[in-house]
């Protein structure tokens, strides 16, 4: 019995490590949705910006107007070469702590699966315990009478 007691502080331990690892695997993952939604909108904003540069070289515009949106869309694509860097970290910061919280549930798993076999075996003993005494008393009882 003091063996489950001491598996189940431990048990206890684990769970909370896996609590700790689900919060930060969520935090994580709100982050990178967070710089992932920004990369979406730039990329948007891209197309817009090259669909309206198509409609200025098909239309008579001014070197000047083209000049602007070329200079733009080059914006827009160095800011999206930066934000693509950031969702890849956040992507692999976000895949390590989807692995420790798949480690963390194992861990857990593991102690939950100790404690229900140990409990198991000492629910056994007690019934083989219980088979014996009630055998001895059986054979007294059988002495006894015989003895009469």
């Amino acid at each position: 019995m003091a063996e489950t007691a001491t598996l189940s502080k431990l048990l206890h331990i684990r769970e909370n490590e896996k609590k700790e690892a689900k919060q930060a695997y969520h935090q994580s993952m709100d982050f990178f949705e967070g710089i992932a939604t920004r990369l979406y909108t730039l990329l948007k904003r891209k197309e817009n910006a090259e669909d309206s540069y198509d409609d200025c070289l098909s239309a008579t515009s001014s070197v000047e107007i083209i000049k602007e949106q070329v200079a733009f869309i080059e914006l827009l694509n160095n800011q999206i070469m930066n934000l693509q860097q950031q969702v890849q970290i956040a992507r692999a910061d976000m895949e390590s702590k989807q692995m420790k919280l798949s480690d963390a549930y194992v861990e857990v798993k593991k102690f939950e699966k100790i404690i229900d076999t140990r409990k198991k075996s000492e629910e056994e003993m007690e019934i083989k315990r219980e088979k014996a005494s009630m055998d001895e008393v059986s054979i007294q009882q059988y002495l006894r009478y015989k003895n009469r």
